[in-house]
């Protein structure tokens, strides 16, 4: 089967349509959202009511920390984060808020761990960046893959399958994937597949980023996707929102 996963859209639509077109015509048969919907962007009730519908047709949607902010506040966010996500409270019907606040924080099967951020305490909201961080994540679950989000810059890192207390068995490989080239998730090894942002891509691309799982060939493939960043950036201009939320679109950032 071939899972497309999808991470940080961030309230922006025209990524998120881009995206969805990409997968489909790939012959994407599920869909997993690994959090953040809102956010940053200007069109968080048609990003959350889309989640809602792919749910219902058999996707899996997990919370994310802007997710859970539309409940609980800003407080740890930084100052245009925190605006946006007041904001958005605002711009949120009772049924999508309810949504969102009952939204799973990971979920598991066949051997394959989705989540937000990372699995040591995935309610801290850690972000994965290095090989030391991937490295406790990976420790810290039994399943041999472990997918997320929440850094916007994707990234894979693999550890040797061999459990020791000696730390030369511990080391952590990390690389960075190229786009379109499929990964094979080796069995020997145990992974941590970082996706990256579908609409707040950081890495120096502004494409919209996402990745497909095929789970008979055991291959990732991650996926770069153009969309109309400057129509996303003027509906942010427009709603009265932070200017540099649209202005970091254009350069990826």
């Amino acid at each position: 089967m071939k899972l497309a996963l999808l991470a940080d859209i961030h309230s922006n639509r025209e990524a998120l349509e881009a995206v969805l077109a990409h997968a489909n015509e790939r012959g994407a048969e599920r869909f997993l959202f690994l959090g953040d919907y809102v956010g940053y962007g200007a069109d968080p009730e048609w990003v959350v009511g889309t989640v809602m519908d792919l749910v219902e047709k058999g996707a899996v949607a997990i919370l994310g920390n802007h997710d859970a902010a539309v409940k609980t506040g800003g407080a740890g966010m930084d100052s245009p984060a925190r605006t946006v996500i007041e904001w958005t409270r605002g711009q949120l019907g009772a049924e999508h808020r309810a949504y969102l606040a009952g939204l799973p924080l990971a979920w598991e099967e066949a051997g394959r761990l989705f989540l937000h951020s990372e699995a040591a305490a995935p309610r801290k909201w850690t972000y994965v960046t290095d090989a030391q961080d991937a490295a406790r994540s990976i420790r810290s679950t039994s399943c041999r893959v472990t997918f997320c989000g929440h850094v916007h810059k994707p990234a894979i890192y693999s550890m040797t399958e061999m459990w020791s207390s000696v730390s030369e068995m511990w080391k952590t490989t990390a690389f960075r994937p190229v786009a379109g080239v499929p990964v094979p998730l080796l069995p020997q090894r145990r992974w941590l597949a970082v996706i990256g942002s579908v609409g707040q891509p950081r890495d120096g691309d502004p494409s919209a980023t996402y990745a497909i799982f095929d789970s008979d060939r055991k291959e990732l493939t991650y996926h770069r996707v153009p969309y109309d960043f400057d129509a996303t950036g003027e509906k942010i201009r427009a709603a009265g929102l932070p200017w540099m939320l649209a202005e970091r679109l254009r350069k990826g950032q």
